[in-house]
């Protein structure tokens, strides 16, 4: 399976570190990535699918940089660098560009919650009224996978892509108390029409 994430962490990295250094994590996140795949059991497809693509490549970049000689706090904030101005910007603006679509908001609100409604990625409760839609999360890959490969904290920088890829539509609000990679019981996402 082709990973299009891969080249993006590839690039990151030579980005950071120049080609040497970043070429030589790169592999190093490649042989983690493998074995975190080779070590994942009692998911379905759909899982198997989002985890390859999108949770663990992450994962194996957060577990690359702490097998080199870079502190705790240095790692974090390069993989929180990578999520945030990388991943959450390129899926900010994919969003703000939907939004020229007229009626974005019921088309977009009406599918989120079907996507919610029918997927085995997260287990969530949803409600929605004629401007506004809420949904509840309670379990989440994303979390699960973090918590099942031994660095919860990670969890964190999926949260704040949310607030990234949502915060300033102009035609949706967004707001949230609490999450799961935060310590919170669930994710509660309030979703509002501007």
């Amino acid at each position: 399976m082709k990973i299009k994430q891969q080249k993006q962490i590839q690039a990151f990295l030579v980005e950071e570190f120049g080609k040497n250094r970043g070429s030589r994590v790169f592999v190093e996140q490649e042989n983690v990535f493998r074995d975190l795949i080779d070590g994942t059991k009692g998911k379905s497809e759909n899982q198997m699918k989002t985890l390859a693509q999108t949770i663990l490549p992450r994962i194996a970049l957060y577990k690359a940089l702490l097998k080199n000689d870079f502190s705790e706090e240095d790692v974090y904030a390069c993989v929180r660098k990578y999520m945030l101005e990388k991943v959450a910007a390129k899926k900010h603006a994919s969003t703000a560009k939907m939004e020229i679509v007229p009626g974005f908001y019921t088309i977009y609100s009406k599918i989120f919650l079907k996507i919610m409604r029918t997927t085995d990625l997260q287990e969530s409760t949803q409600s929605s009224g004629k401007n506004y839609y809420d949904v509840t999360i309670t379990k989440c890959l994303w979390h699960t996978a973090c918590v099942e490969n031994g660095c919860p904290e990670l969890c964190r920088l999926f949260c704040d892509v949310d607030d990234v890829t949502y915060g300033g539509l102009k035609k949706i609000g967004f707001t949230r108390t609490k999450t799961l990679g935060y310590g919170g019981d669930c994710c509660d996402f309030h979703f509002l029409k501007k």
